[in-house]
């Protein structure tokens, strides 16, 4: 007998509309990210910029609406002069972050250029490891000031005569972490991002600020990091960074999806330390979450480890190219999940990274771009997590692993697209043998709802992976194991599956037509 799980889902129990930026990612200097990656001139698929379509397309096809650069551990060495101007006079420059060998042939103006092709916006993080506040603001000058001074007259120069109008600015990168270059303590480092801050602010009042949080939930400061540096910075910043990535060393799958209850605890703490100082400030300013890294990340790490160590100073050698497996395209459906649940504080995300190093999208270097698993949820999510999210309470069985307790079978929430009358349902079933009967109210959406479309992501081994001949090896498949009927979804989740269940037709006007008292229109 198959195990049950049930969910209410009503367009009144609103968290939070979903901000576009949920779904953004980050391109870093390291690896083929950029070199080979979406870069590569004389490759049969490069435009005249040298920018690959084959990627451009598929960076399209997720929907990427800010995409965070240059780093990441690159930007605290990055001095970005080097990255614009003439190509033929870019000096190169050893990246101690990764222990490589930058070309600056790829920089500032043409990752803006790639940008606006792929309908993204730039998420822009500055060196506040080897340099500070001044370079910050000639960095803010050359890329948003229209004025006859320096830097804004070296882009015009450049070939660029248009602002850029970067919006938003990450202070540095991970700074609370001992591997930075130019880490520092929080209190020093919470002081230099809120004076930098205010200072950009100066320059252009309409920027928004990301302060960096905690690298992992397991950093010894955290989370006494964030309550200093917001101490520091809160008047001045808009958004606390948090990154975290998972995997799956020891080949425990079911422990393995139970990650996403660490995630809950993280994110929970950071949005309790926020208000802890917002309360004692007596602010009325309310600061968010930017989780601007995240994915799952240990395929690759200990040989490319050993490799920087072995062979520096190689020229975009590949490095963390991560092949993902069908159980990582799970917690990544998990993940995604999770973000919506708290769409109420996390207002940007971005999957790391875009292409090629630990991303959803790889090319070979004389070949195609493809996909990997983790490609799919990622699509699906960014295609219909669009409007608002949901809070749907949810009944199911629960488990336990190795090193989690109460684990629940199914995780699962909705999100209701007003606009388009629109309803989704993401569920994933963690149970590695049991079929769930899933069952999902929504009588509360009155007549006229249909059920679109149910796909899932079932059936395949753990490590089951795509390549570049089949990169629809591990993909969503259509099923028919549902009934729909007077509002009431009942569906059959398989072990081990992402759920992706579609309805339209709903209209707000005719659902409350509908119940209106008899005698009354």
């Amino acid at each position: 007998m198959a195990d049950k799980a049930k969910m209410i889902v009503d367009p009144s129990f609103r968290i939070a509309e979903i901000d576009r930026r949920m779904y953004g990612s980050f391109i870093e200097h390291l690896g083929r990210a950029v070199y080979t990656g979406i870069y590569q001139p004389g490759h049969p698929a490069a435009d005249e910029d040298g920018f690959r379509r084959d990627v451009m397309e598929l960076v399209r096809e997720l929907g990427v609406p800010i995409v965070r650069y240059p780093g990441g551990n690159f930007v605290s060495n990055f001095f970005w002069e080097d990255s614009v101007g003439p190509k033929e006079s870019r000096r190169p420059r050893l990246d101690l972050a990764w222990r490589t060998l930058e070309s600056n042939q790829f920089g500032i103006d043409e990752f803006q250029k790639w940008c606006r092709r792929t309908d993204s916006e730039v998420m822009m993080a500055v060196n506040l490891g080897t340099r500070g506040t001044a370079d910050a603001l000639n960095l803010l000058e050359y890329c948003n000031l229209d004025t006859g001074t320096a830097y804004a007259r070296m882009r015009r120069e450049n070939g660029h005569p248009e602002p850029y109008r970067i919006r938003t600015w990450c202070m540095g990168n991970e700074m609370d972490g001992p591997w930075q270059v130019g880490h520092k303590p929080a209190a020093e480092y919470g002081r230099l991002a809120a004076e930098t801050a205010k200072a950009m602010k100066l320059m252009d009042d309409s920027l928004e600020f990301v302060i960096c949080g905690s690298s992992n939930i397991m950093m010894p400061t955290f989370p006494e990091w964030e309550r200093i540096t917001l101490e520091e910075a809160y008047d001045y910043i808009d958004y606390v960074s948090l990154h975290q990535y998972y995997g799956n060393d020891e080949g425990d799958t079911a422990d393995f999806l139970a990650n996403t209850l660490d995630l809950e605890t993280f994110i929970h703490t950071i949005e309790c330390t926020i208000d802890y100082v917002r309360a004692k400030r007596r602010s009325k300013k309310q600061v968010n979450l930017s989780f601007d890294e995240w994915n799952v990340w240990y395929h690759s790490m200990q040989k490319d480890n050993e490799k920087m160590t072995r062979e520096p100073w190689d020229l975009h050698p590949p490095l963390l190219e991560d092949h993902y497996t069908f159980e990582d395209a799970l917690l990544v459906g998990l993940i995604l999940i999770t973000f919506l649940r708290h769409a109420d504080r996390i207002r940007i995300a971005c999957l790391a990274q875009l292409v090629n190093v630990i991303a959803p999208i790889m090319t070979e270097e004389n070949g195609n771009a493809w996909r990997q698993t983790i490609f799919y949820p990622f699509l699906q999510v960014s295609k219909y997590g669009r409007g608002y999210a949901l809070e749907c309470p949810l009944t199911s069985g629960k488990h336990d692993t190795s090193k989690h307790t109460d684990v629940t079978d199914i995780d699962a929430t909705a999100v209701y697209n007003e606009e388009k009358g629109e309803v989704t349902i993401f569920a994933v079933n963690r149970s590695m043998t049991e079929t769930v009967d899933f069952s999902a109210d929504l009588r509360a959406f009155g007549d006229g709802l249909v059920l679109d479309e149910h796909t899932e992501m079932a059936g395949f081994p753990v490590d089951a992976v795509n390549s570049a001949e089949n990169d629809r090896a591990v993909a969503p498949k259509k099923t028919a194991e549902h009934s729909f009927e007077n509002g009431e979804l009942t569906a059959q989740l398989r072990p081990l599956s992402w759920n992706v269940i579609h309805f339209s037709g709903y209209s707000a006007d005719v659902a409350r037509a509908s119940h209106l008292p008899c005698g009354q229109s």
